[in-house]
């Protein structure tokens, strides 16, 4: 098969591999498309090594058809479409996912589109919903509005009947989240969140992938009982902080990341999110944002088009052909 190399002072490229054959409690899936994600690049950079046993390629979302099964697979046949989360790989024309994360194609989805859901999906319900512990009626602040964990919390905090704020760096980012259902979009470049969310009430729960000067932010604007859940640290994760507003507030500050978990705890998030998001995706309610596409053989152009931060949505890569 041919898959997508990569290295840190090199363009990225493909080669031709043995194709993989699946293991116990394994799918072996035809990519017919991949998500490319900001993990991708942290990788890349040589910064973001995989787990133990999973694949170097990059890519850790797919969907398309199941070519084979391992010993041991009984919710899936050949032939099935379906889209998965996997723990790398995906910038390949096969890649092998568990089972138990790998869930059915949504109902009027393509596969670019729901090859575009499970790193985003996933990531919100476990953050969010999970940790975050988002009730209706709250208030939700994502920052990152406009990439694609941000379009995606977006529209199922607002399914959910949370009231959401995000923040966005342009005013086309900026519509762009208001159009998906958040109330007010702020551009961090002209105005100062901080100000905008305290001017509002605060914020209930916030979804942060920039750290750095937000952290101290965040905690100021959070109301009492308040959940910072800390996803990625695009300016750092460091920051001279004080911590008295978390003591006086009773705060919590937590935080995780997907693909380290291990596959007991991905399946049981696939479950839940079968559950409760795919209704609102098969209901229209929540649709995947899709900024651009890709053929496999041009993934250097799509991080290129991420590196640059001018993308709004999910830069998704296709098979060739």
């Amino acid at each position: 098969m041919r898959k997508i190399v990569h290295g840190a002072d090199t363009p990225l490229h493909i080669a031709v591999v043995a194709r993989p054959e699946p293991g116990p409690n394994e799918i072996l899936i035809h990519v017919a498309a991949a998500g490319v994600n900001r993990p991708d690049l942290v990788q890349r950079a040589g910064f973001y090594p995989p787990p133990p046993g999973a694949p170097e390629t990059l890519g850790l979302e797919a969907a398309g058809e199941i070519a084979a099964i391992g010993p041991g697979v009984t919710r899936w046949k050949v032939g099935d479409h379906v889209t998965a989360l996997l723990a790398g790989g995906g910038y390949a024309e096969y890649a092998i996912a568990h089972e138990d994360s790998a869930l059915p194609i949504p109902r009027g989805l393509n596969m670019v589109e729901a090859a575009a859901l499970p790193e985003t999906v996933f990531t919100v319900w476990a953050n969010i919903f999970e940790a975050g512990a988002l009730q209706p009626g709250e208030t939700l602040l994502v920052h990152g509005g406009a990439s694609g964990i941000g379009t995606t919390a977006i529209q199922m905090a607002r399914t959910y009947g949370a009231h959401v704020f995000a923040t966005a760096g342009d005013a086309d980012k900026c519509a762009l989240c208001e159009k998906l259902g958040a109330e007010r979009a702020i551009n961090y470049r002209e105005e100062d969140f901080e100000k905008v969310l305290r001017a509002a009430g605060g914020a209930d729960v916030i979804l942060d992938m920039v750290g750095g000067p937000y952290i101290q932010k965040n905690i100021n604007l959070l109301k009492d009982f308040g959940r910072l859940v800390m996803i990625a640290f695009l300016q750092g994760p460091k920051a001279d902080l004080n911590l008295n507003r978390v003591m006086m507030k009773r705060l919590t500050i937590t935080g995780s990341t997907l693909r380290s978990r291990p596959v007991k705890e991905k399946g049981r998030i696939a479950r839940e999110v079968e559950q409760h998001v795919w209704p609102w995706i098969e209901a229209g309610q929540v649709k995947p944002v899709i900024d651009c596409t890709f053929p496999l053989s041009d993934a250097e152009g799509a991080h290129a088009r991420m590196q640059s931060g001018a993308h709004a949505g999910k830069i998704m890569l296709m098979a060739d052909g």
